[in-house]
């Protein structure tokens, strides 16, 4: 029986930024392979700096990412031990990528991969609710109302 491997590529808006023109791009989004399998995660850089550091984390369902390697244009970069067996990046600053290849899949490799290139900024995409704030209002021939207020942007209000 063939296991396969799911190799999931995510990242916040589809990119990180750092410092106005630095970002790093994972082209695929999702990738299928079979078990025992070598496979290639792209990542692609740029920087306005002239030295590059980058990194690759994987991160299973409900865990925290976990630190695979870092790759430097100056100087030499480390890979953690539970990773050097099959886990490799060489950053090629003409190209301004760095691969990261894992040799021999095991179903255990199926997780989120992250690039990432330092400093790195993200920004949050979530939404900051406000619990509503009830009154009533007296309608048209004393009828008892129902009114609300939410804030769809910082310091607007909007009364529904």
């Amino acid at each position: 029986m063939v296991k396969w491997v799911i190799i999931t590529f995510l990242f916040t808006a589809h990119e990180f930024v750092c410092w106005g023109q630095d970002k790093v791009e994972q082209a695929s989004r999702k990738m299928t392979a079979d078990e025992a399998a070598q496979v290639t995660l792209l990542c692609n850089y740029s920087t306005s700096f002239t030295t590059a550091y980058l990194f690759w984390y994987k991160q299973l369902p409900n865990r925290s990412p976990t630190f695979i390697l870092s790759e430097f244009t100056v100087g030499k970069g480390t890979t953690e031990d539970a990773f050097k067996e099959r886990f490799s990046a060489t950053l090629d600053s003409t190209s301004r990528t760095v691969p990261l290849m894992i040799k021999n899949l095991h179903v255990s490799d199926s997780a989120v991969y992250y690039c990432a290139l330092q400093p790195t900024v993200t920004e949050t995409h979530s939404t900051l609710i406000q619990k509503l704030r009830e009154t009533h209002c007296r309608g048209l021939n004393n009828q008892t109302l129902f009114c609300a207020q939410i804030c769809t942007e910082p310091n607007s209000v909007k009364k529904i």
